[in-house]
């Protein structure tokens, strides 16, 4: 069992499972996640360069939700012993967190090092360990530094190399003391909705960079995991792996057409960087060379919008992971969409399929987030059947609600998810190995600014220290985490019990 594994190998392992109705197995972890952007701040200080993040947030304040950015966010540059002594009282076995690439390097090429950067990463390492809390890093979750995003960003083909670079700098620095590594966070996200959409760097050209971002992004992977297998896997005693987002996609009806949409829903999802990585031939989707391959056709390319891998790049890429981390927050509904090719190329009209959520499933405080703890276990059971059963960490889910200490909605949400996934566990024997809650604080949620909150701890954002208080509902997984169990009744924890 990869966690099992080094969790022993760091720390040993405890166990304090108590009796109670539904506890998981003695090995599985829990755990909660940060990315470096959201929390950090500290955005131009001791030689950090400036990312995509810092340039669009400053250059474009109107098209976040509340015109705020990332300069400040929760301190944690400052605060990370504050944030650690957290998660001991919380009683986690691992933290997953990001690496910032400008912090590191601040022009985003390896010939000049941040040494404040290193030393930064290196002091909250030490911290976690000395607190017995196994670090969890993830090279990129979304900040690239902006010299880089000047020379094209994801969508030249150059950024591998310049990536492979950057994980060779963190793995000289970091392989010996950090277990696990995730070299992308959701590319599905940084891809689509950056390159193609609306968030940093605001590329806005949906069926192509997004298409050339995921591209490179894929090749970039391959290579720094077969630099870790070379050069780090015989002396360090670890794992690497990359994080892939799922909502679970359910054909509206059990009509053909509905579950072949549904399919095709999560192939182009999902799939796009699922496949190319763990399926048994590698390469794209069938069904997203045939569609985009088509379409361009028809709309007068003399290619394919989407690239093509080499022989080598495919043979490279796939069976690149020692497990998949899965994000999962919730489940739309899928029918066909109208069939017509449009003249203007976009990802929608390539998979061209309708997406509903019901009226009656929960609302949250974000539009997207429903919540449907039955799609968690339908996800999961996908996964294990499409791509022969691999060892899964869920290294992201939770829910956002209004601020208040009295947060009794989000401890049914992870109450619900959790019980879902223990039947995917247990009865499915799908083979999850962890759990991450998103988020342990409060945080700066990318274009929704700070008017999401899906920390367990709530930050007080008008306060000069940035005051953290614990939440209903980090009591309820401080009880999780400590005990391996789900408590039979989740109303026992009251916001007086923290």
């Amino acid at each position: 069992m990869l966690l099992l594994l080094f969790s022993a190998l760091i720390y040993g392992v405890e166990s304090n499972i108590i009796d109670a109705k539904i506890c998981f197995p003695e090995e599985f972890m829990f755990g909660v996640a940060t990315a470096s952007y959201q929390i950090e701040g500290a955005w131009n200080v001791s030689g950090k360069g400036e990312s995509i993040w810092d340039r669009y947030t400053h250059e474009h304040p109107d098209r976040v939700f509340d015109h705020k950015n990332g300069d400040v966010a929760d301190g944690s540059y400052y605060k990370y012993k504050d944030d650690v002594a957290l998660m001991k009282q919380l009683g986690v076995g691992f933290y997953r967190f990001s690496m910032s690439w400008p912090r590191i390097l601040p022009t985003g090429l390896s010939n000049e090092i941040n040494e404040d950067g290193i030393r930064y990463y290196t002091e909250l390492i030490e911290e976690l360990r000395a607190n017995r809390i196994i670090p969890m890093v993830t090279m990129y979750h979304w900040d690239l530094p902006q010299t880089l995003q000047d020379l094209g960003g994801w969508t030249n083909p150059v950024m591998a190399d310049y990536f492979l670079d950057y994980a060779k700098v963190l793995l000289d620095n970091f392989a010996d003391k950090v277990p696990i590594w995730i070299t992308f966070n959701e590319p599905l996200s940084f891809c689509h909705d950056g390159y193609g959409g609306e968030d940093a760097p605001g590329g806005r050209a949906s069926g192509f960079e997004d298409y050339m971002c995921g591209h490179n992004v894929l090749r970039a992977h391959g290579m720094v995991y077969d630099l870790y297998d070379r050069e780090y896997r015989h002396r360090v005693k670890g794992g690497m792996g990359i994080t892939l987002d799922i909502a679970w996609m359910e054909g509206i009806t059990s009509s053909t057409e509905d579950q072949i949409a549904a399919e095709t829903a999560r192939q182009f999802m999902f799939g796009w960087f699922a496949n190319p990585i763990f399926s048994k031939t590698g390469d794209y989707p069938a069904v997203m060379r045939k569609r985009i391959d088509a379409n361009s056709k028809k709309q007068g390319f003399p290619r394919s919008r989407l690239p093509t891998f080499t022989r080598e790049e495919v043979k490279m890429i796939r069976g690149s992971f020692d497990f998949m981390g899965v994000n999962h927050y919730t489940t739309y509904l899928v029918e066909p969409g109208d069939g017509k090719v449009q003249p203007h190329p976009s990802y929608y009209n390539d998979g061209n399929v309708k997406l509903y959520q019901l009226v009656d499933w929960p609302k949250t405080n974000s539009t997207w987030l429903r919540v449907v703890p039955w799609g968690f276990r339908k996800a999961l059971n996908w996964i294990k059947t499409t791509y022969n059963d691999p060892l899964m960490l869920v290294t992201e889910n939770g829910v956002s609600f209004e601020p208040g200490l009295k947060d009794v909605k989000r401890v049914q949400f992870i109450d619900s998810y959790l019980r879902s996934l223990h039947a995917a566990i247990t009865i499915d024997k799908c083979r999850v190995k962890a759990y991450t809650y998103w988020s342990l604080l409060d945080n700066f949620e990318w274009m929704r600014g700070f008017s999401e909150r899906f920390g367990l701890t709530e930050v007080d954002y008008d306060s000069p220290d940035l005051t953290r208080t614990p939440r209903q509902s980090f009591n309820y997984y401080k009880y999780v985490a400590t005990t391996g169990c789900l408590p039979n009744n989740y109303a026992d924890f009251t916001y007086n019990s923290v």
